[in-house]
C-alpha cells in the first residue's frame, strides 16, 4: 500500500498497537480521511455557492465539500480570500476553480457596520451574486489564553465584526463564524456587535461554544460557534444542538486517527517528525523509560517549573485511546503541548495532525513546503468534520443556484507545482 505523497508503511513492529474500533460509523469515518481521491462530483448536480473568508488552506470548504457530496450536491465557490500565500495557493491547488483572491478582507469588504455599502463592497456584491453559505475563521489569536500579551483585547478580533459585515454586503442564506471560546468575553463584545448586526439584517442567530467531540474530531477542542440564518431555514440553536457525528456514546481516539501512519517510513517531510532537541530526547526517554504520560515537574525546563497553570500538557505524551489535546500551529514541538507520539519517540508528524485535524488525505498540503507553513496551515486550520455536520443539516434547505455557473475569473499566479 502506498500512502499519500509516496510514503509507505514499513513492517509492523512487535510494541503496542491500537485497539481497532468497532463502531461502523467510525470505520466509515476513517476510511473517508484514508481516502486518497475527493468525493466524485457530477456537473448535473444543483449547485450551491459557498464564499470562504480567511480561507486558509480550506478546512470549511472541504467539510461542506463532504457533506455536498453526501447530499448530492456541487460547491460553486465564487470568492475565497485569505492574505497569506502560501495557504491560499494551498486552497487554489484543492479548489482550482474557485474565485480565490490574496488580500486582506478588509480590502474588499471596507464598509462599517449598519452603514451603506461602499462603492467595492456595491461591485463586490453584484460580481459574487447569490450565496449560500458564507463561512470564516477570523484570526483567534488575540483571544488564546495562550496571548498573555493582548489576550481579548487585541486589534485582530475586530475582524470577526468584519464577518457580519460580510453577511451585510452579500447577504448569504447561511453564515457561520468559528472561533475560540475565549471570543465571548473580548473587551470589545465583538460577538453581540455582530450579533446585533446580523439580527438588524433580520437574521436568526445562535451562538454556542461545540465541543467538536461531538462531530466526530478526535481532539478535546472546543469552538465558538455562530450560526445565522435566514427566516427561511430552520431555527439555529435547534441545528447547533442537534449536530453530531453519529457516534454520541463514544468519542474518537488518537488510535482511531493516526494508527494506521504509526510505523509509516518516512520518505518524506510530511510524514517526518521534527528534530529533537539534545534536551528533549533525554525528555522523551524519561516518559518511556518511566512510563510516563506527563513530564515530572524536575525534569521540564525552568520556565514551566513550579508554576500554577493548566499547562500540564506541556511536554507530555498522547495516549492511544483518548482523544489528542487541542492541535495548534505547536504540535512540532513537545514544548508546545501534548504532542510526542504515544508509542514512538517522537513528536507528530504534520501527516498525523492533519488527520487528528480531521484533513482527508486527499487533500494537497504539499510535500516540499517548510515546516512552518504545514504547522500553520494544519494548527489554523477549522476540522473539517465540523462544516460536515453543518452542512449535512443546512443544504437540504438551502436555495441553489439556477444553472451551472463558471468560477469567477481572477488574477493569481500559479500555484505552487507539488512533484
Amino acid at each position: 500500500m502506498t500512502l499519500r505523497n509516496g510514503s509507505r508503511p514499513a513492517a509492523a513492529s512487535n510494541g503496542p498497537a491500537p485497539s481497532p474500533s468497532t463502531c461502523r460509523e467510525c470505520a466509515k469515518d476513517l476510511a473517508r480521511l484514508q481516502r486518497r481521491k475527493r468525493p466524485a462530483v457530477q456537473a448535473s448536480w444543483p449547485a450551491v455557492s459557498v464564499v470562504d473568508l480567511f480561507c486558509g488552506c480550506g478546512g470549511m470548504t472541504i467539510g461542506l465539500v463532504e457533506a455536498a457530496a453526501e447530499r448530492r450536491f456541487r460547491l460553486h465557490i465564487p470568492l475565497a480570500l485569505d492574505d497569506d500565500q502560501i495557504a491560499a495557493d494551498t486552497y487554489l491547488r484543492n479548489f482550482p476553480g474557485a474565485g480565490l483572491e490574496r488580500a486582506k478582507v478588509e480590502s474588499l469588504i471596507d464598509g462599517d457596520l449598519g452603514e451603506p455599502l461602499t462603492v467595492l463592497e456595491r461591485r463586490l456584491r453584484k460580481r459574487i451574486g447569490h450565496v449560500s453559505i458564507l463561512v470564516g475563521g477570523p484570526p483567534c489569536q488575540g483571544h488564546s489564553d495562550l496571548n498573555n500579551r493582548t489576550r481579548r483585547n487585541d486589534p485582530r478580533n475586530q475582524l470577526y465584526a468584519r464577518m457580519a459585515r460580510a453577511a451585510e454586503v452579500l447577504r448569504p442564506d447561511v453564515l457561520i463564524i468559528e472561533n475560540v471560546p475565549r471570543v465571548a468575553n473580548d473587551h470589545g463584545g465583538v460577538v453581540q456587535v455582530a450579533r446585533d448586526a446580523l439580527l438588524a439584517r433580520r437574521y436568526r442567530v445562535h451562538a454556542a461554544p461545540l465541543d467538536l467531540r461531538k462531530v466526530g474530531v478526535p481532539q478535546r477542542r472546543r469552538r465558538h460557534v455562530l450560526l445565522a440564518v435566514s427566516r427561511s431555514l430552520p431555527d439555529p440553536k435547534e441545528i447547533l444542538d442537534g449536530i453530531d457525528g453519529t457516534c454520541a456514546d463514544h468519542a474518537r481516539t488518537v488510535g482511531w486517527a493516526i494508527g494506521d501512519l504509526e510505523h509509516v517510513e518516512p520518505l518524506n517531510a510530511f510524514d517526518r517528525a521534527g528534530v529533537l532537541s539534545p534536551d528533549n530526547r533525554v525528555r522523551i526517554e524519561k516518559l518511556f523509560r518511566d512510563g510516563l504520560h506527563d513530564l515530572d515537574n524536575e525534569d521540564r525546563p525552568p520556565c514551566h517549573r513550579d508554576k500554577e497553570h493548566t499547562y500540564r500538557s506541556m511536554y507530555g505524551r498522547l495516549w492511544w485511546n483518548q482523544p489528542a489535546q487541542t492541535i495548534t500551529t505547536g504540535f512540532g514541538s513537545m514544548g508546545q503541548g501534548r504532542y510526542v507520539h504515544p508509542t514512538q519517540r517522537r513528536t507528530i508528524t504534520p501527516h498525523e495532525a492533519a488527520r487528528l485535524q480531521t484533513i482527508p488525505d486527499y487533500v494537497q498540503l504539499g510535500i516540499d513546503e517548510q515546516r512552518g507553513a504545514w504547522a500553520q496551515m494544519i494548527g489554523n486550520a477549522v476540522p473539517p468534520f465540523l462544516t460536515r455536520a453543518l452542512g449535512r443539516a443546512l443544504l437540504p434547505h438551502l436555495t441553489t443556484l439556477p444553472e451551472p455557473s463558471a468560477p469567477t475569473t481572477v488574477k493569481t499566479r500559479p500555484p505552487m507545482r507539488v512533484r
